[in-house]
Formats: structure tokens, sequence, C-alpha cells
């Protein structure tokens, strides 16, 4: 699978329309509210707050099926059912809802000409998808999720972009999208999963009600305080960049406000270039991870003269309980490797991984919550080969994030069958365009050079997009 960005992302021209449930919300009925929630929601309405994934559904699905699917999907997660609102002081609170039947709410193109049937025309099918999900997947709309169906016209063209045509393919395109306080990546999967199951002959017996993420907010909550050296790492690391989460290691010019974003896809590894960096990561007794790790602390020396400091998000399904729920299962931890060496590595990662496994307000609270700031610097790494939700190769799905502002820069590494792509996020400056470049380069080549033990072959094509 892919990670990409709406404003790249390929989709077939065609008909579009989507469709969300109705959701009243019950105030007599609250809800915990998670640390990251807190955080997210607390931020304010505002638009590019979603995330989405966008697969193949199977030929002539029709958009009833649909919306009977998705309103079973609705019924299985209870997060898709709760709605955010303040109280009189401004606090963020949480409410289930009850949900019911929608409709459909059709998206012509702009542009598009009269008469056609098929919203052919000047505008684009991801302008529009933007456009609809900006508006209506926000942090305090009831709901902050619904799906968009995508009817390709015969013989349509695509949107363009850097991946491959779809090239005609008449099979529906469904794109499931969603305020990020109630989805994270993995959770995605999950309602792309569970909407081909009811559009299946089987689907009364395949999806059933999921664990809440409220419960598992709660349960977060009811853990063990976090041990003393928990604590203490956390200080020093946050101590070591001046009381804040880690920043980039490089100057990223005017961050006196958020920037428009641009993104970079760069394909790193293709599939036998990664079972050879997956081989020599073995063969130093440690994961892929901190091999990769051990890449990018050699490029932070190599062009920041600066060891390697990141916030570093984990998952919190630390049950397998939560395997099948949907909701926010996403905590910010931090990484240091001062040292490249991969074993050096593998023992930052096992830090982080602890440090990311307590609730977080306690932990911040002497810093007034997450201390974030302009420049801030965060690494995810993603195997989808490891996770027990997968999807279908024919499904073509793909993540596709939302356009924003920004003041620091984010990396996601995604491994999958076909490789390993490298989606990263930095503001529109000349510095950060050319420092981020740069350091990209930089980890392009210690990671491509472990892969082909010391060769150094061209690096991939730079793909730049602007938000």
């Amino acid at each position: 699978m892919r990670l990409t960005n709406v404003t790249r992302v390929v989709l077939p021209r065609g008909r579009v329309g989507s469709y969300a449930v109705r959701i009243v919300p019950d105030e007599t009925r609250p809800l915990p509210v998670s640390f990251d929630q807190g955080r997210h929601v607390g931020a304010g309405d505002r638009p590019g707050s979603w995330m989405s994934i966008a697969l193949r559904l199977p030929d002539g699905t029709t958009r009833d099926a649909v919306a009977r699917a998705w309103d079973g999907v609705v019924a299985a997660h209870g997060t898709l059912r709760t709605v955010f609102s303040r109280d009189d002081a401004g606090a963020v609170r949480l409410h289930e809802g009850t949900a019911s039947a929608g409709e459909w709410s059709e998206h012509p193109l702009e542009g598009a000409g009269e008469g056609t049937g098929d919203g052919a025309g000047e505008g684009t099918v991801r302008d529009t998808i933007r456009q609809v999900f900006d508006a209506r997947c926000r942090p305090f709309a009831a709901p902050s999720h619904r799906v968009a169906l995508i009817e390709p016209g015969a013989g349509s063209a695509s949107d363009g972009g850097t991946d491959a045509a779809p090239g005609g393919d008449p099979r529906p395109i469904a794109v499931i999208a969603a305020d990020h306080a109630h989805v994270d990546m993995w959770s995605l999967l999950v309602l792309a999963r569970d909407l081909l199951a009811l559009l299946g002959e089987d689907a009364a017996s395949v999806v059933g009600e999921r664990e809440s993420f409220a419960a598992h907010t709660t349960a977060l909550e009811a853990r063990a305080s976090a041990p003393a050296e928990v604590h203490t790492a956390w200080r020093e690391i946050l101590d070591a960049e001046g009381g804040v989460m880690p920043r980039f290691p490089l100057p990223l010019g005017d961050l006196s406000a958020p920037r428009p974003e641009v993104v970079e896809v760069r394909d790193v590894l293709d599939a036998a270039e990664l079972s050879a960096f997956t081989a020599r990561a073995e063969a130093a007794g440690v994961r892929a991870t901190a091999l990769a790790l051990s890449a990018l602390a050699r490029a932070c020396a190599e062009v920041a003269g600066a060891p390697l400091r990141a916030v570093f998000p984990v998952h919190s399904r630390y049950e397998e309980r939560w395997h099948d729920a949907v909701g926010w299962f996403i905590t910010n931890s931090v990484i240091a490797c001062a040292d490249a060496d991969p074993r050096a590595c593998a023992a930052s990662l096992r830090l982080s991984l602890a440090l990311g496994s307590h609730p977080l307000a306690p932990i911040l609270a002497p810093w007034g919550g997450m201390p974030q700031s302009p420049g801030m610097f965060a690494l995810s790494w993603l195997d989808v080969r490891r996770l027990p939700v997968r999807l279908a190769r024919d499904t073509e799905a793909q993540w596709v994030s939302a356009s924003i502002e920004t003041d620091g820069v984010m990396i996601w590494f995604v491994v999958g069958d076909d490789g390993l792509h490298l989606r990263c996020r930095y503001p529109d400056t000349p510095e950060a365009l050319q420092n981020v470049g740069r350091w990209l380069d930089a980890v392009e080549r210690a990671v491509r050079d472990e892969a082909v033990a010391g060769e150094t072959p061209a690096a991939g094509e730079r793909v730049v997009a602007r938000g």
C-alpha cells in the first residue's frame, strides 16, 4: 500500500457522490476524551483534519449497497457514533450518539458539462473530494466521517498524478474519510475491510460490534503510573531540545506562521532491495526498523552534524481485542539515536516503545501538555506486512491524507510487499525545500547502501508536490 496526498492521488473521472449517516448526540451519555483527542479537537474546528483510504469496490457495486454497508460499519464501531463539543468553559467533551440511515449528496465537478451524467468536465475528482472532506469531516461535525463513491465513466481519463493511471477500470472507488480524532491508519484498514465484508454475501456473520475506543481510553488511564526511569528519559530528551519536542536539525526558514505544505514521496527500495535490507538487519541481529534508524542517524550526522532526535508515534493496541477496533490508537513517543550503530539504535527503539506505553498526560504535565513548537520533527514507521488487517492487492488501496499548512517536518516510512517508500511533509519555504531535500537525499543513500551492500545506485526520483 502507498501513502499519498489528496493533491496527488490518482483517481478516475466519473460521477462523484458521498454518503453520511445521521448522528444525534446525547449529552446525557458522556464518554472519556483521550489525551490525543483532546489535543486534536482542542485546536478547533478546521479543514484538513481528516484521514482517508481509497479502494476499489467489486464491479457493479451500487450506491444503495454502499449505503447499507456503511450503515453496518457505523453500527459496528462506537467511535463513529460519537460527537465532540465544548462545555461552557471551552473544554472538549465527547458524547455517545444514535445513528440512523443517511442520504447521498451529489458532487458535480466544477465546470462539468450539463447532461453528461458522469460528471465529466474541467474540475478534478481530487479537488471535489478534498472540498467535501474539508467541509464535512471536521472535529466538531456530526458525523465527522463519510464515504465518497467515484463511479468511473466509460473510457474516462484519470486525474493524473505520479502513479499509473487506473486505465479504464470500471470498478467504482470508495474513499472513506474521517476526522483524525476517530481514526488512525490501522483503523482505516479496518473500516475498508469491514465495508468490503458487508458488501459480500456473508455480511451478517462477518461484522459484529467491535471494542469501542472509549473503552480503550478508560483502560489506558487505569494503567499503573509510569516508573521514574520513564519520566527521567522523557525529561532528558526534552531538555536536550530546550524543553520542547524534538525539532528538525536544520533551518526551515520563517515559521512565524504555518506555511502551505510541500509533500515528497520517494520510492526508496523495491521488493528485492527490501529483502536484502531485511537480511542485512537480521545479520546485524536487529530488526529492519533499527537498521533504518541507523541510516537516519548517519544522515543527521552527515548533513546536520547532530544526533537523531524525533517524535516517534507508536500504536497503543497492546491487547489483541483492540486489533479490530477503530479509534486513535496512536500515541507519541520520542526517540534519540546518538550512536548510529544498529544495535545501539535497537536499544533506542526499545526505550522509545517503553516511553510510549504509558499515559502521556501525567508524564507531560510538567510541560503543561505536549510542548510542541515550530520545527517539530516526527518519524513514523509502518510495516503493512506485520499488521493483522490486510486488504487484497486487487483493491488497489492507498492511504490519502489531507492537504494542510504546517510548521514542522513529518516523515512516514511505509513498508509493504512491493518495497519501502517514504512520504515527507514540510513547510513551503526556500530553506526547508533545500535542507529537508538534502537530508532526505542522505537518508535515501544510507538506506540503499545497506540494501546493496556498499554499492551506490542512483537515488530514486524526487517528486515534490505543493498543497
